[in-house]
């Protein structure tokens, strides 16, 4: 059975319904990535992946989208 990497991302400037349907669809599209959890409330985004992420291009799509991607939490 393929082990699953989990990684929590501190991003700001998320606040509803929207920012975290926006997260999950655009760091859920990129590849390796098996699922996504986005907390509002802690401002925290848990990424379940495949392999080693790649931060920088989680950090890419999270600018993109508007928010702020602060690192690993």
């Amino acid at each position: 059975m393929p082990t699953q990497t989990i990684t929590t991302y501190a991003v700001a400037g998320m606040s509803c319904g929207h920012c975290k349907a926006t997260l999950t669809k655009v760091i859920g599209e990129l590849d390796g990535v098996t699922g996504v959890e986005v907390d509002l409330d802690r401002g925290q985004v848990t990424v379940s992946s495949s392999a080693e992420p790649d931060d920088a291009l989680i950090a890419e799509v999270v600018d993109e989208a508007g928010y702020e991607f602060t690192g690993r939490a």
